[in-house]
């Protein structure tokens, strides 16, 4: 597997990992637009290929390289999932970003187990105003 920074991903390439992982369902996958401006205004993408140069998974977040670092998306396809991909694309995000920043993200239901698994804790207290924009399906 080989990981690196990536920061001209592609909508295209984005949305279609995103759809071979579970976090499509979240995500505006249908907005090419939005999912381009996500990409564009990320501090940092990660991602994760295949031996063929296929992208299997992709993390994407925003930070001040100083104090902090919100990983807004971490996303690996489904068939690669379990082999430790996931694991890779948090280190290599939070080395990129500061080892001395505060990695947080906002836990899908289904993933929250997870990320305990990888040495991650659990915080009480996030707070947050929902988007107007509601994902609809």
């Amino acid at each position: 597997m080989k990981y690196a920074i990536e920061p001209n991903l592609t909508p295209a390439e984005f949305i279609d990992v995103l759809r071979r992982s579970t976090l499509a369902e979240r995500r505006p996958v249908d907005d090419g637009a939005r999912i381009a401006k996500m990409l564009a205004k990320a501090d940092l993408v990660v991602t994760a290929r295949d031996e063929a140069g296929t992208l299997v998974g992709v993390a994407r977040a925003i930070t001040d390289f100083a104090y902090c670092t919100y990983l807004s998306d971490l996303a690996v396809d489904v068939e690669h999932q379990g082999s430790g991909i996931g694991r890779e694309l948090v280190r290599v995000t939070h080395q990129h970003a500061g080892l001395d920043t505060r990695l947080i993200l906002l836990a899908a239901p289904a993933a929250a187990s997870y990320y305990p698994h990888i040495g991650m804790e659990k915080h009480e207290s996030c707070w947050m105003i929902p988007p107007q924009y509601r994902l609809v399906r």
